[in-house]
């Protein structure tokens, strides 16, 4: 019996990537000269995720919208997406400036901004003039929609997946098969989502092991104070802000942790919340929300809601300021709040974009020098980490609140999925999403009949 037990749960992926990460810490610690070599291992994880998001984002917005029933619906979830968005992002923001000026881990450092070498933050800096607030916007029209797909950015393909959906929406019935097909096609590009997470402990030990390999571990000790400062944001950010969200919504935050945990490790070895988007569709729809609320919400939540990215731009500008004695009134860090409220916006999902994100609001103020970018550069891995990890639960808990918000959770669901994933069973399929009841100035729902298939 123990043997059996022992063979469960050696196969569950959440003890495998555990294990996937803490062989590769050992190994980038003991042997580094290996573990920077193994860098490709997580490179080519992601890159077989990031493969799978343009057509799995592209049919979830696709089918979730046209089953809705109306365009003033998805208008008025995303609208309520949004909202929640701004709000959580800015108190994120509000968050970081507090615990950074209370513990102000970079006074005392009385570096000389003018004696640092800039070369290693070049690609950064270089990043961040192209971010300005009008090519942002104009970057999200594609300049053609196969460009987007075949670049994967995903605000292109999130614009034309709302443009294409909103044409099937007015069609009606006449497109039934093919909205039909599209949901067939999601649910075998999630066939292939599973293949691909079997090399999940691998991708999550390679990515851990350059880390450790290329920083060091004893890198953290040279900036413990920002790195304990950061870490301890997060998570009394997830716990009362992210908690209270969740006790709103009447879903206990600790059963949704442990929902995710696989997912969780895997960020965390791979410091990317792109190599779980995939994943992350699956289990938010499995455990009770419907189809047309995470379709729009998780995807657009990867550009829009991060928290984690909020968190590290704030705390990460201040210590700069506090470690080359730079003065900061408080309304000099409430200008660096409202900007930041802009360049925190399509950092999330990718690793390192937040950095460029942190040079870009440095460039745009001219206050905070953006040569102090050079003291993060060691410790922005492990940073990263933190911050993609709050943005994931983050997004997780938004998929949550706007289902709550627009009556389509499904609690007993939820604890359906909760406890099947709490005793390694395979997730119960969410059940077929209701017929809307439409206004007479809309048209039906487009294949709004139920699905079949499992997760």
């Amino acid at each position: 019996m123990n043997t059996q037990r022992f063979k469960k749960l050696a196969s569950t992926l959440y003890i495998q990537v555990i294990v996937g990460l803490a062989a590769g810490i050992l190994l980038g610690h003991f042997y580094p000269t290996i573990g920077v070599e193994l860098k490709p291992l997580g490179d080519l994880f992601i890159k077989l995720i990031k493969m799978l998001l343009a057509p799995i984002i592209f049919a979830s917005v696709v089918v979730g919208i046209a089953r809705m029933g109306s365009v003033k619906e998805t208008g008025r979830v995303g609208a309520k997406a949004m909202l929640y968005f701004e709000i959580c992002s800015t108190i994120a923001l509000v968050f970081g400036l507090i615990v950074v000026n209370v513990l102000k881990p970079g006074v005392g450092m009385n570096i000389d901004a003018s004696t640092i070498d800039t070369a290693s933050i070049k690609t950064y800096t270089a990043a961040a003039e192209h971010k300005t607030a009008m090519e942002f916007l104009m970057n999200i029209v594609p300049n053609s929609v196969v460009g987007a797909f075949a670049q994967g950015d995903m605000l292109q393909i999130i614009l034309f997946s709302l443009l294409f959906s909103f044409a099937l929406n007015r069609l009606g019935k006449r497109v039934a098969p093919l909205v039909d097909g599209l949901d067939m096609f999601l649910h075998g590009m999630f066939g292939v989502v599973r293949i691909v997470m079997h090399l999940a402990p691998i991708g999550a030990f390679g990515g851990i092991a350059f880390t450790i390999a290329k920083y060091g571990i004893g890198t953290l000790n040279s900036f413990a104070e920002l790195m304990i400062a950061v870490y301890l944001t997060c998570f009394l950010f997830v716990v009362i802000v992210l908690g209270a969200v969740m006790r709103y919504c009447g879903v206990p935050l600790w059963g949704f942790l442990k929902y995710i945990k696989d997912e969780l490790l895997i960020v965390m070895g791979t410091a990317s919340t792109e190599a779980v988007l995939p994943q992350m569709l699956m289990k938010m729809e499995a455990m009770g929300c419907q189809k047309k609320v995470v379709g729009l919400v998780l995807p657009t939540g990867y550009t829009f809601n991060a928290d984690g990215t909020a968190i590290y731009l704030t705390m990460a500008a201040i210590f700069i300021a506090q470690a080359t004695n730079v003065d900061m009134t408080i309304w000099d860090q409430l200008v660096i709040l409202s900007v930041m409220l802009l360049t925190s916006k399509g950092s999330a999902g990718v690793a390192g974009a937040g950095f460029v994100a942190l040079a870009a609001s440095l460039a745009s103020m001219h206050k905070i020098p953006l040569s102090g970018l050079v003291l993060l550069v060691g410790i922005d891995r492990f940073l990263n980490e933190a911050r993609a990890i709050t943005n994931l639960i983050g997004n997780g808990v938004a998929t949550i609140a706007i289902s709550k918000w627009e009556g389509a959770l499904d609690i007993e669901q939820m604890k359906r999925a909760f406890a099947a994933s709490a005793e390694g069973r395979e997730l119960p399929v969410s059940p077929a999403e209701p017929q809307l009841v439409l206004s007479k100035d809309t048209t039906p729902p487009v294949g709004a009949q139920p699905r079949s298939g499992t997760f």
